[in-house]
């Protein structure tokens, strides 16, 4: 566990649902090939926090959830952890709060039944806690509601002050833990205890893919949603760089002897950088900036193909794969020509999918028709 992560989220998968009419717990369903536990964990991995993740799991289920939980989070699988959960929902999030990393200062209690979560609600929510307040995501009330008593309506209720809550639900770690502690009955959802014990709870506008699966219907249109929206995914990416005579020249990971480098934090490759990016950006998981850092000194020089294969891995993660990528390049010089058939045969070998390279030049406009420096434009699609 990276000792400086202040960001935990726990993921509550121990549940049985039995309203779901399967033998195995809800997080261990399948939805469209893959567990419910895996498709919530892609929406937490995605997210631009670096964070611990515990799953707490059913006792004789923790090595298969810590297995679904590894094949997502790939190269972040040292901020994993899997810990066995209790006999109720408050139970099983203690367990989770109890193994907290140190350095944890905001934790974010999510059910992995909210399987479509987007990783924005994630960062959305972890960005609004604040000192001594609770944030949940939640969405207005649209259907009128009404207070009955058996089968007789009564009245109307006003709807207008009413919202449906989702998950994740994020507190700071010292207020939301001493509310656990102090707890001495079981609450419907972790604000409600955490505003039992004094504190303050704000909302942020949730999002309809929050949704929690908890019956057949539910499943089934999860499974609509995900067989209408997720079979294509586009990305675009953008760098640029400033040549610099004293550093050699290194586009698409191939060496150009004789020409002016890059200016950059590592080796400057502009195509690989943009090619990051639309990745990252296809994906859902945010861009090269967000993900590595400009100015982290383990990166200082590095060659870029080290970022590229990080990128491949977490789009793995989130259960896609590279269709084709498409790079137009826009500079003076080098001439690509010659060397295009050696950088897409170099560039697909490392993305394992088709890369296409184009060059023009911006016929004397701008700081390319200058000659200052180079863009890279790239186009990324994936499939599920």
């Amino acid at each position: 566990m990276t000792p400086d992560v202040r960001l935990a989220v726990v993921v509550v998968a121990a549940g049985g649902g039995t309203r779901l009419g399967r033998e195995e717990p809800k997080a261990f369903v399948e939805l469209s090939g893959v567990t419910i536990l895996e498709h919530a964990l892609r929406g937490v991995f995605g997210a631009v926090e670096p964070a611990q993740v515990v799953v707490v799991a059913p006792a004789a289920l923790v090595a298969r959830a810590r297995a679904i939980g590894e094949h997502v989070a790939g190269a972040a699988s040292a901020h994993l952890t899997v810990v066995p959960g209790g006999e109720t929902r408050q139970l099983s999030v203690a367990a989770g709060l109890a193994v907290l990393a140190d350095g944890v200062e905001v934790v974010l209690v999510h059910d992995a039944a909210r399987a479509l979560t987007p990783s924005s609600l994630i960062d959305r929510v972890a960005g609004a806690v604040r000192d001594g307040v609770g944030v949940i995501p939640a969405s207005p009330v649209v259907d009128t509601v009404k207070r009955v008593e058996g089968e007789r309506v009564v009245e109307a209720v006003d709807r207008s002050d009413l919202v449906h809550v989702q998950t994740p639900q994020g507190f700071p770690r010292a207020e939301l833990v001493a509310a656990y502690a102090a707890a001495t009955s079981d609450h419907t959802d972790d604000a409600a205890l955490y505003a039992a014990a004094g504190h303050p709870v704000v909302t942020v506008p949730g999002e309809p893919r929050a949704f929690k699966i908890t019956t057949p219907w539910d499943l089934g249109r999860a499974e609509q949603l995900l067989e209408a929206g997720s079979r294509i995914r586009t990305g675009v990416g953008v760098d640029v760089h400033r040549y610099d005579e004293s550093v050699p020249l290194w586009l698409g990971g191939v060496y150009f002897p004789d020409e002016p480098g890059l200016e950059g934090h590592s080796d400057g490759d502009a195509v690989i950088h943009a090619m990051c990016d639309a990745l990252l950006s296809a994906a859902g998981l945010g861009d090269l900036g967000s993900r590595f850092g400009a100015a982290a000194p383990e990166f200082a020089g590095a060659a870029s193909e080290v970022f590229l294969r990080e990128t491949l891995a977490l789009v793995a993660g989130t259960g896609l794969r590279v269709g084709n990528v498409v790079v137009q390049v826009i500079a003076n010089r080098p001439r690509l020509a010659a060397r295009r058939a050696e950088l897409e045969a170099h560039l697909g070998e490392l993305v394992g999918a088709p890369v296409s390279v184009a060059a023009t030049t911006s016929d004397g406009l701008g700081f390319t028709g200058r000659g200052e420096g180079l863009a890279a434009i790239a186009t990324a699609l994936l499939v599920r």
